[in-house]
């Protein structure tokens, strides 16, 4: 049996054995091991600034909730073995850490706080529990307020601070550029490329040679541009367009990076490790040198660059009749941005199409494929939960000077829509060849989960087809067009998401929930994201006929590997960009104590409701100063209900509320409630 089949079947027995935990009375197993009456699992610690934590086991769909009297001095993202216990913390198990095996965090980065001979760090990283103690001697000078970096030398436990010593002070508290360095010192996120990396990118070649091209498919004569946000510098793709009798003929074209950068090479070792390019709110770290992400890998105007082209003939009704998979030589005609195309295909801008006009004939023809697809992929059951992202614009000093919703516009859509059938052809076209692939795969939501949303839903009057194991995506679609418009339609929108598992990479094809289809990659970005260069070069091998039985062999050996570190490298990006835009939000609001604004709720938990204003920031609003009752949090109905008058506060409820304290050094925004007048506080009151 291989590792493969046997880390399968292993997750499929423990969680068999999970099921019927309270049925048995005799030792259970992991591993060999036993612990009393209940079942020892090994996984990672995930605590929090509220005491209590989860427990992430890898043979488990779901963690284990820890109270903070169960933790065993516990540290964030420890390696524990923790004991399951016969009940159940809402719709997770429940365990308590009897071990600690080993600790993943070495060091801390955060904010020093100062005393006469002694100082604390307050971590950056809210899922620490405790600030780090910090003796006298060991600080290094630091100043109160400054960002520095601790080496954790006790990790404390049983009412002891951890304890630490500072080995760097990267600036003062409140500096944008220092705050952001702390992030990416505490998610050790590469920075400067090593010189032996910088060395092996100014050897890559500034343009394209005769050689290159040998053996290419020449798309140089086709028509093509790039569409990308105004501040774009990597352009890692370019779309063509012909329409032939009753059928599309699209193209998708992408920056062939696996030309320059070989396997097993410097660049590829140090691709591997970065995983992803990082977004932050000042400044990319990206995957490739700036040499080749910006260099010979972009697909810039008017010279010429190598490609992976995926063109695809598909019908008006937005199906793939037929593909062909090659590599390319291209040039791209105009370097296009998403406002200038949204201009021409939505405003139908004068100017703009007089600058462009003969692209315009294929972007008209562009708007109507992406409609079809969109259509198709509609009524195939394709999610969109078109929730706002966040846009954070800094001044020439780094300090926050607006937050808004990132806008999106027909332009973006249609290139969103281009590159998922790209992505989808080639993984259909690697499942049918039995290639060695990476997929990237979103299982289907978890039943407890998906069993609240459903009791809520009927509680509005809505109801889903089938039960909370078997549901479709096509349901889900069908719920949210049916609350579109309708006072409760954020609530559910939110719950349906957090429902969702989250997507990954994986060897097998295991689909993908959110779009409805059975195969998914990720092919469109080699610039930024590991897995696409990996799978380019499994798909120049097929081409090229060298993709033998040894070459699969390594693929098989080599791709379990590929696919975890490149997942847990993107969760690690997302939560260092999440914390970012919590130290920006923060910042930016830092100065607005007082003003009012409306908002909705965004969560509601057993110590407050969490705001979510129109500008994407979010607050919270203690249960302590909500007015007028006591609250209880009702768990299933997602609410905070007064014990004396029944007063509901719901997720997704529209509420005013007053910027009350806000915390830098947490990066915390409290509000307040802000009644709409005074009648209605004594008429609360009154019952």
């Amino acid at each position: 049996m291989g590792e493969k089949e046997y880390r399968k079947k292993n997750k499929k027995k423990t969680g068999e054995r999970v099921k019927e935990r309270t049925k048995e009375k005799s030792g259970v197993k992991k591993n060999g091991k036993k612990k009393g009456s209940g079942l020892l699992l090994e996984g990672t610690l995930i605590t929090n600034r509220k005491g209590f934590g989860f427990v992430e086991v890898e043979e488990l769909d779901e963690d284990i909730f820890v109270s903070h009297g169960n933790m065993a001095g516990g540290f964030h993202k420890d390696t524990v073995l923790v004991e399951l216990l016969d009940k159940r913390h809402g719709h997770r198990m429940e365990g308590a850490v009897r071990k600690v095996l080993a600790h993943e965090i070495t060091t801390v980065c955060g904010t020093y706080s100062r005393s006469a001979d002694f100082g604390f760090v307050v971590p950056d990283l809210q899922k620490i529990a405790d600030d780090i103690y910090i003796a006298g001697g060991d600080d290094l000078k630091a100043a109160d307020g400054d960002k520095v970096v601790c080496r954790i030398k006790n990790y404390g436990g049983e009412g002891k601070s951890p304890e630490g010593v500072i080995t760097e002070i990267l600036g003062r508290g409140g500096d944008p550029h220092a705050d952001i360095t702390s992030v990416i010192r505490q998610y050790e996120l590469p920075e400067a490329f090593a010189d032996e990396v910088k060395e092996e990118a100014q050897k890559v070649p500034d343009s394209v040679g005769k050689k290159d091209i040998k053996g290419r498919v020449d798309l140089r004569k086709v028509k093509m541009v790039t569409i990308d946000g105004e501040d774009s510098k990597d352009l890692d793709d370019a779309v063509s367009l012909e329409v032939k009798g009753k059928d599309y003929i699209l193209g998708v074209h992408i920056a062939d990076v696996s030309h320059y950068v070989k396997e097993g090479g410097i660049l590829d070792k140090e691709a591997l490790k970065r995983g992803t390019s990082v977004y932050l709110a000042d400044r990319v770290i990206p995957m490739l040198p700036v040499e080749l992400s910006n260099g010979i890998c972009s697909l810039n105007e008017g010279v010429d660059r190598l490609a992976m082209s995926c063109i695809m003939r598909i019908s008006k009704s937005g199906i793939i009749r037929d593909y062909e998979i090659c590599e390319s030589v291209i040039n791209v005609d105009r370097r296009m941005t998403y406002t200038a195309v949204a201009g021409i295909i939505d405003k139908n801008d004068a100017a703009l199409k007089k600058k462009y006009k003969d692209l315009v004939p294929m972007f008209e023809s562009m708007k109507e494929l992406a409609a079809a697809l969109k259509k198709m992929r509609s009524r195939r059951g394709s999610i969109d939960f078109d929730l706002p992202e966040s846009k954070i614009e800094l001044d020439e000093n780094g300090f926050v000077k607006d937050i808004h919703p990132y806008e999106r516009n027909s332009a973006t859509s249609m290139i969103e829509q281009f590159m998922l059938s790209a992505n989808e052809c080639v993984a259909a076209h690697s499942l049918t060849q039995e290639l060695p692939f990476l997929y990237r795969v979103h299982e289907t939501p978890d039943p407890d989960r998906m069993r609240d949303l459903m009791e809520l839903l009927r509680s509005f009057g809505y109801h889903m087809k089938g039960d909370a194991e078997h549901i479709t995506p096509k349901e889900i679609q069908k719920l949210l067009a049916g609350i579109a418009g309708r006072d409760e339609e954020d609530l559910i929108r939110t719950l349906a998401l957090r429902s969702m598992k989250q997507a990954r990479y994986d060897t097998e094809c295991l689909g993908h929930f959110g779009l409805a289809v059975k195969e998914y990659t990720h092919f469109t970005s080699p610039i930024r994201r590991y897995p696409d260069l990996q799978i380019h070069r499994i798909l120049k091998e097929e081409i090229r006929g060298k993709l033998s039985d040894k070459r699969i062999k390594h693929y098989e050996k080599i791709l379990e590997k590929v696919a975890k570190q490149s997942s847990d490298r993107e969760r690690r990006a997302v939560e260092a960009e999440r914390d970012t835009d919590k130290l920006m939000m923060a910042s930016f609001m830092a100065d607005k104590k007082g003003e009012v604004y409306e908002g909705v709720i965004s969560g509601v938990t057993g110590w407050g409701l969490y705001v979510q204003l129109p500008n994407t920031v979010e607050g919270l609003v203690h249960i302590s100063r909500i007015e007028g009752d006591d609250f209880d949090y009702s768990e299933k109905e997602y609410s905070l209900i007064g014990r004396y008058s029944g007063k509901r506060y719901r997720l997704g409820e529209k509420v005013k509320v007053k910027v009350d304290v806000v915390d830098l050094l947490l990066r915390t925004i409290d509000f307040r409630l802000v009644w709409d007048n005074e009648k209605r506080r004594n008429k609360t009151r009154r019952k």
